[in-house]
């Protein structure tokens, strides 16, 4: 690996360091993978607005089919 590939990469790491504990401050619940693929995902062209809304449906219908099993569960 060349030193201009080392470099960039460690500023890659250090900014997605830095998103993290921006994204921990904001209590987004996103672990350091999830950020990365979400950053790709914005660079690539993906609208962030969009981005962010799907994940907040995710969590929604995670949290309703999380919330229906556990109910189904003490119905027994």
């Amino acid at each position: 690996m060349s030193t201009k590939e080392a470099d960039r990469n460690s500023s890659a790491q250090q900014t997605l360091d830095i998103l993290y504990e921006i994204s921990q401050l904001l209590n987004t619940q996103l672990d350091k993978a999830t950020l990365a693929t979400c950053i790709g995902m914005i660079e690539n062209g993906v609208n962030p607005e969009a981005l962010a809304a799907v994940i907040q449906e995710l969590r929604r219908e995670g949290a309703h089919s999380t919330g229906q099993s556990t109910t189904a569960s003490h119905a027994r």
